[in-house]
């Protein structure tokens, strides 16, 4: 946990308004260069949750890097196949006849 608070207030210092995720990710990694990528976006939900700013422009921006990334990352780990209808079976000329005596 003192990782991420530190994390978190590096991300505070260097957010600002129009800053790309990957330019905040860097900025982030000059003062903590073994930090990773999953402690970089937790830091950023805990900054956006556990902590109290009146930054409003520093908070949308943590926002929207916490939520880009994350679902960048959800979209990697989760790997989803097509469903596969089953064909459907023909109607012998018994089971309709069946169905219209019914």
């Amino acid at each position: 946990m003192p990782q991420i608070k530190a994390l978190s207030d590096t991300l505070r210092s260097v957010a600002a308004p129009g800053m790309s995720p990957k330019a905040l990710r860097a900025a982030v990694r000059d003062r903590h260069p073994d930090a990773s990528k999953k402690d970089i976006v937790r830091a950023a939900f805990y900054a956006l949750i556990e902590e109290q700013s009146q930054d409003l422009a520093c908070l949308a921006e943590l926002h929207g890097f916490a939520l880009v990334e994350r679902v960048s990352e959800d979209e990697r780990t989760i790997k989803v196949d097509g469903h596969k209808k089953k064909p459907r079976r023909a109607k012998t000329a018994e089971a309709v006849a069946g169905e219209a005596l019914n």
